[in-house]
């Protein structure tokens, strides 16, 4: 497996939306976060032999770094056409960038063959039970948008038995209340910063910093219903 720090320098090669929606709270993940999960959640055994789903790929920034980090199985669900259009050719930039920090393209590109699939996530068609999933959800920013994060908490544990999920600043207390409520615990928990351009139109700083959590939980397929 490449190291952290050059499937980060891979994904840098992973392009923005062009035209975000603010409805769906696109935007993308910085590869630094997204090599740290994925790098991680393979170090944790979380990706080899098991399917691995990435809800609301967006981008496929998550996707790409789980196929990076030899991830057997990948899928990307998105309900957005254009995004999974964009995250189809971000897999090919990345199989066809440039080496990176000494390591030829073959050696460091996508290995795992990649899945792209349009659905919602809160109806994911998928019938798995055993899944990793790596998941950026919108935060609620918008009005139609409160609670997003819990309807993929909701799907993730129908479907996951480990889970690495992106979250607003300060969501502990809701997130390792929700796992316990749903028989499953949160293992891990670390800090994540995201410095974001002005793409979208509510928007009114030229760029700003936010600051999120990351979680890995396990969950018990005992609980599931």
């Amino acid at each position: 497996m490449p190291s952290r720090r050059t499937i980060a320098r891979r994904l840098e090669g992973v392009a923005d939306f062009r035209e975000p929606s603010a409805d769906l709270e696109q935007y993308l993940t910085p590869p630094e976060v997204a090599a740290h999960i994925c790098h991680f959640a393979s170090l944790q055994g979380d990706l080899a032999g098991d399917t691995v789903v990435d809800l609301g790929t967006g981008t496929g920034m998550l996707a790409i770094g789980a196929g990076l980090c030899d991830g057997d199985r990948v899928v990307g669900i998105d309900t957005d056409p254009d995004a999974l259009a964009l995250a189809r050719r971000n897999e090919q930039s990345v199989l066809t960038g440039h080496s990176v920090d000494g390591v030829s393209n073959e050696e460091s590109m996508v290995r795992t063959p990649l899945e792209w699939v349009r659905g919602d996530v809160t109806r994911p068609p998928l019938s798995v039970t055993d899944a990793t999933v790596l998941s950026n959800p919108p935060f609620g920013a918008q009005r139609g948008n409160r609670h997003a994060d819990r309807d993929f908490l909701e799907t993730t544990r129908s479907i996951a038995a480990t889970s690495y999920t992106i979250h607003n600043e300060g969501s502990q207390e809701f997130v390792e209340s929700y796992a316990d409520d749903a028989g499953g615990s949160v293992t891990h928990a670390f800090r994540a910063t995201f410095s974001l351009d002005n793409r979208l139109e509510f928007h009114t700083d030229e760029s700003r910093t936010l600051e999120a959590e990351v979680f890995r939980i396990e969950w018990d397929s005992g609980d599931r219903q």
